[in-house]
């Protein structure tokens, strides 16, 4: 029987990708999950994925951007289960029309990827730690990137905001390890998921190639020579939850294929 069982769990950005597969991997493991997104077509499809598992999905439409919603949401799990004993900080937004140089991004742009992707981790761990501290423990997973230790070309948003998660998972680490909670991150390397799907249809546009072309050279970026599937980055996340993990706290796990034992992307 998997520690997961029954522990009540908060996944944001779940209704796709790595969300999902997060998702479901605790729910299969019976614990009982939020899951906070916007999409809510692809939200709408969790109880169909979830129907037959041993724990239950819970899909919430929250934008964790904003203070508000956050503090709904954390409230949404305690009313709902009671607790909250694992918060995965796993939203992440790389928008097509964001891949530019520094000095030509609009501050909206660069607003809107910090806020959804660093701003959301701040406010769901504000709002969720008093609970983990008052009921003795937890454990906080941020989903980061290998962009966060080693940044592409053209992102200076994405980059700043998985770099920012980094740092901030070591902060968080040091401020409440007296309070029994644990926190870590995930850095994936490329992923099959639609966020990937887009910037490689718009890669295609953009640099007159083709799809198995650039989905090769992607795969061949990583030694392994795939890129990964997203319940590949859940299984460490659902692992990273338990007692196996007691004494990793602070750091990260790079589940990136090798990409990052390289040293370079080329």
């Amino acid at each position: 029987m998997s520690e997961n069982k029954d522990k009540a769990v908060i996944v944001t950005g779940g209704a796709k990708g790595i969300g999902r597969a997060i998702c479901l991997a605790f729910a299969q493991e019976g614990a009982h999950v939020a899951c906070a997104d916007i999409d809510d077509a692809a939200g709408s499809e969790m109880d169909g994925l979830v129907a037959g598992l041993p724990g239950t999905v819970r899909y919430f439409h929250r934008d964790v951007a904003k203070a508000a919603q956050c503090a709904q949401l954390v409230q949404d799990t305690i009313d709902r289960w009671g607790k909250i004993d694992i918060l995965c900080n796993n939203v992440g937004i790389q928008p097509i029309n964001s891949y530019m140089r520094l000095h030509e991004m609009p501050e909206e742009t660069w607003d809107r990827i910090l806020d959804v992707n660093l701003k959301s981790a701040f406010l769901m761990s504000k709002y969720t730690i008093p609970h983990m501290q008052k009921a003795g423990g937890g454990v906080i997973i941020n989903t980061a990137s290998v962009q966060g230790l080693m940044s592409a070309n053209l992102v200076p948003a994405y980059a700043a905001s998985k770099g920012g998660i980094l740092s901030l998972t070591q902060n968080l680490c040091l401020d409440y390890a007296e309070d029994n909670i644990r926190v870590m991150a995930v850095n994936p390397g490329t992923v099959d998921t639609p966020l990937v799907a887009e910037a490689a249809a718009a890669s295609v546009k953009e640099e007159a190639t083709t799809l198995e072309e650039l989905q090769k050279a992607w795969a061949e970026d990583h030694p392994i020579g795939r890129i990964a599937q997203p319940a590949e980055i859940a299984n460490v996340v659902t692992f990273l939850a338990t007692s196996r993990a007691s004494f990793m706290t602070g750091s990260w796990v790079n589940v990136d294929g090798g990409m990052m034992a390289k040293g370079a992307w080329a």
